[in-house]
């Protein structure tokens, strides 16, 4: 059975046909500019490989906030996001529209989680976290084997933590401030420090905010879900692979033998996927909208 994702994301989006990470047939990358121009790239991919291919399904990964309640009568349609020009573009009708099949539609990171869960780090587990950390700081949260779910998708990226003793930046998100996402996402750190961000060594200062800010982070995680593990990439922690180390320690340092978490240490880890949980996050949706799982570890074998 052939797949295709589409992965939505702030930057850039990515076109995928798939059948598992071990066979790419094709990817495809679009920028993220205006709804229009951005889906309507999209939808003549999807087009084209509906006609010189046989799809089976389609999953739609996109980042947020999103409609994701079907029956809803915003279904698929992005909601308040910050990025201009967004907020009410309808896509999951348009690109299930070109594509021809069945589609199912999710947050960018519940795909990343699920696909860490089908093919990484989050094998053998129903209950499991994945967190991204680049342009914004999203969530996929697991729970019992499929995505939290109540009025909404969780938006734990936008929760606010304790801040760090002599932290004053007073954080870029629109909404929050000094939510995670406004303290520690990719913009908020260009936003502080320019374009030297790519130089920085891993001593500066400032990873040692953004580690504490993560670490706090996971302690809700763990409050709230009790993920038997938490994966954590993206852009940021991409090139910043000493993070993960700081907020092992810091995270077990905040939670004070309170709750012992499983992984001797290595709680949090990186996504085996690396860059690839996104993609392979829509290629893992398209999957379960036409062969759900009744049980993760079947499939993790």
């Amino acid at each position: 059975m052939l797949f295709a994702g589409v992965e939505l994301g702030g930057t850039k989006c990515v076109a995928i046909l798939a059948r598992d990470p071990n066979d790419v047939v094709a990817r495809e990358i679009v920028r993220t500019t205006s709804p229009d121009e951005t889906l309507g790239f999209l939808e003549q991919i999807l087009r084209k490989w509906s006609t010189s291919h046989d799809l089976s399904g389609l999953g739609i990964a996109s980042f947020g906030p999103i409609d994701v309640i079907p029956g809803s009568a915003t279904y698929g349609h992005m909601l308040a996001t910050p990025k201009p020009g967004w907020p009410g573009a309808d896509i999951a009708s348009r690109l299930q529209c070109a594509a021809g099949v069945p589609a199912a539609l999710d947050t960018d990171v519940n795909g990343a989680a699920l696909a860490e869960m089908r093919w990484g780090s989050g094998r053998g587990f129903d209950d499991f976290a994945y967190v991204t950390v680049g342009t914004g700081i999203g969530v996929g949260l697991i729970v019992s084997g499929k995505p939290t779910r109540g009025f909404a998708h969780c938006e734990l990226g936008h929760v606010r933590v304790p801040r760090p003793a002599g932290g004053d930046w007073p954080g870029t998100c629109p909404f929050h401030g000094d939510c995670v996402e406004g303290l520690a996402s990719g913009s908020a750190l260009q936003a502080r420090l320019g374009d030297r961000v790519a130089q920085l060594g891993e001593d500066h200062p400032v990873w040692d905010e953004v580690a504490w800010a993560l670490a706090q982070l996971c302690h809700a995680i763990v409050c709230a879900a009790a993920p038997m593990r938490i994966a954590m990439g993206g852009g940021v922690l991409a090139h910043q692979q000493h993070l993960i180390g700081k907020i092992n320690l810091l995270l077990a340092a905040s939670l004070n033998d309170y709750l012992h978490l499983p992984g001797e240490g290595q709680y949090v880890v990186a996504p085996e996927l690396g860059l690839d949980a996104g993609p392979l996050g829509a290629v893992a949706l398209a999957i379960e909208a036409v062969r759900p799982r009744s049980n993760l570890h079947e499939t993790s074998q």
